[in-house]
């Protein structure tokens, strides 16, 4: 059976998948995307990704004709269709072809599904390399915070960071302050306490990130806000990154320094098992 997509208004064969020419995304980059990760045939925090997605399309005035229902019965009926139960999804969202008048523009929805690959197990069991982006984010730019398909600067900073066999990459702000990695929000422990970049840095609200801030407050874990600096990074007894693909990823180096004492942190391992707990609360069974 080919795989299927959902686009616009109906599954199609992914090779016969088309958008127009003229579509804002594919000339100016204007639209926006989530990376969706279901369990069980649910799709995790569901509510929240759409929630951000409406956010962003209104924050940046991206043209969205769909309703929160639409887009939610359009990813489990691909779910179906694909015959998928924990699966990688991906929804794009654009402001739709150029060619159309404004008041005519219908968006471009696009969903796909594919079967997950999960990071390998000894990421998890001995943590990862992550190395400092030699880019910065410039905090006046409108875009930061969101998640757009202007994705580039992220994908040239994540091939440079696997070309130097690390798993991520590091961004700071033109200040210097401690922002995100490329694909994932970033989490320091020191002294059993959780601190992370504030959301206005500007960092993206991840999902991930969202879930983790509610495990801490649920149990009683102490959890800063603030802003930081390299000298935070490199004195910290833990770090670890969180997207809802890698969940919570221990970092176990970053460049050529030795994160504690290399191993994965207990603050880390405690936040990895509720993490898993907190999934199973919200996909424990088939939609």
């Amino acid at each position: 059976m080919a795989e299927k997509v959902f686009l616009n208004d109906k599954l199609v064969d992914i090779d016969k998948a088309s958008v127009s020419v003229t579509d804002s995304g594919l000339l100016y980059g204007m639209g926006l995307f989530e990376t969706m990760r279901s369990y069980n045939g649910v799709v995790f925090c569901l509510k929240d990704h759409l929630d951000r997605l409406f956010f962003s399309a209104s924050s940046l005035s991206i043209n969205n004709t769909y309703d929160r229902k639409y887009i939610s019965d359009a990813i489990y009926k691909l779910l179906k269709a694909n015959k998928l139960t924990d699966a990688r999804l991906r929804l794009t969202l654009t402001s739709g072809p150029m060619s159309q008048s404004e008041e005519q523009r219908r968006a471009t929805l696009l969903v796909t599904a594919t079967e997950l690959r999960p990071y390998p197990p000894e990421y998890y069991k001995n943590g990862v390399l992550m190395v400092l982006c030699p880019f910065r984010q410039n905090t006046a730019e409108p875009i930061y915070g969101h998640k757009t398909i202007n994705y580039l600067s992220r994908m040239i900073a994540l091939n440079f960071a696997h070309q130097k066999r690390a798993a991520e990459a590091l961004w700071f702000t033109v200040d210097n302050h401690l922002a995100e990695g490329c694909i994932s929000n970033v989490f320091l422990v020191k002294d059993a306490v959780l601190y992370t970049p504030p959301i206005e840095t500007p960092v993206l609200a991840g999902v991930a990130r969202k879930t983790v801030c509610q495990i801490a407050l649920k149990n009683s874990i102490k959890l800063v806000e603030k802003t930081l600096g390299i000298n935070d990074v490199l004195d910290a007894d833990e770090v670890f990154l969180t997207n809802v693909i890698m969940q919570v990823l221990p970092v176990s180096s970053v460049e050529k320094h030795t994160v504690g004492d290399g191993k994965v942190g207990p603050m880390t391992k405690k936040l990895m098992e509720f993490f898993g707990e907190f999934i199973k609360s919200e996909c424990g069974r088939k939609k």
